[in-house]
């Protein structure tokens, strides 16, 4: 699980792996965060429309279900109109069995669960335009779009291509999408496994979910030497190996050396400032 990204670090995300976004007026603002949390998050969902011209229908929703229905929406030409972003009527309850196999990126079960879990809180959601029926194909850009728009936010979170699923993947009551989502994991892992790797000599990025409070481990010592190297260490002793808040102030400081700002110098280590660091291999 992990902490959502920030719109502008969403945004980025997005843009780094090429996806063509088209921003809607107050997107980064428009949710429904007040009748509960949006996140940790654990995932991405997948959803077609059922319909055509849909981004204003999602953006709005209707009287039983307000909008927005998602965080962005996949038109057939492969754009992705942001909407929304935080908590959206995407997904409602599904199942605990799938959450937990998705969390370990691991086998998705044969049937969903009971409908136990608040998706809404816990995926980011995406709508790919298509009415769902076998005489409207998607075409290859909107495949595309929905291949890049998974693979960015599982590489801004460190995750992998088991931290995707559709939305007829966590409840019974879903059809949605329309198309293979094993085969869409397989486009988004072969993306993924583009990702730039680190010099030799360096550590591998671990994640952002590795750098939890508590955390034991040499390369927490590693990490915070170099922070102190860069001139951003915050602290009164040590760094030792146990990931702590003067860690985490440190590893701000050097965010913002970066030049980042805002939600985006949290302290929590991404791929792009990590790769900067260069922490030396144990």
């Amino acid at each position: 699980m992990a902490t959502p990204l920030s719109a502008d670090a969403f945004v980025r995300a997005l843009r780094a792996e090429g996806v063509q976004v088209v921003e809607h007026d107050n997107w980064r603002t428009h949710n429904r965060n007040h009748k509960g949390p949006w996140g940790p998050v654990g995932g991405v969902m997948l959803h077609h429309t059922a319909g055509t011209s849909s981004v204003d229908f999602c953006r709005a929703g209707y009287t039983e279900l307000p909008g927005p229905l998602c965080i962005g929406v996949l038109t057939k030409h492969g754009r992705v109109h942001l909407i929304g972003y935080g908590r959206t009527n995407h997904a409602g309850n599904g199942s605990q069995a799938v959450y937990h196999a998705v969390l370990a990126e691991s086998a998705l079960p044969a049937s969903p669960g009971p409908d136990a879990i608040d998706g809404n809180a816990r995926f980011y959601g995406f709508e790919i335009e298509n009415t769902g029926d076998a005489g409207d194909p998607y075409p290859s850009a909107q495949l595309d779009a929905a291949e890049r728009v998974s693979a960015a936010i599982c590489r801004a979170h460190g995750w992998g291509s088991g931290s995707v699923i559709g939305h007829k993947e966590w409840t019974r009551r879903k059809p949605d999408p329309s198309f293979s989502m094993p085969g869409m994991r397989s486009r988004i892992a072969q993306r993924l496994g583009t990702r730039p790797q680190p010099q030799p000599g360096y550590e591998p990025f671990p994640g952002a979910a590795f750098f939890a409070a508590g955390r034991r481990s040499g390369l927490v010592t590693a990490v915070g030497k170099r922070l102190a190297a860069e001139g951003c260490g915050r602290y009164t002793q040590g760094p030792g190996p146990v990931w702590t808040q003067a860690d985490q102030t440190s590893y701000a400081a050097w965010q913002r050396k970066l030049g980042y700002r805002g939600d985006d110098a949290d302290g929590i280590p991404g791929q792009a400032s990590w790769d900067k660091l260069r922490v030396p291999r144990a």
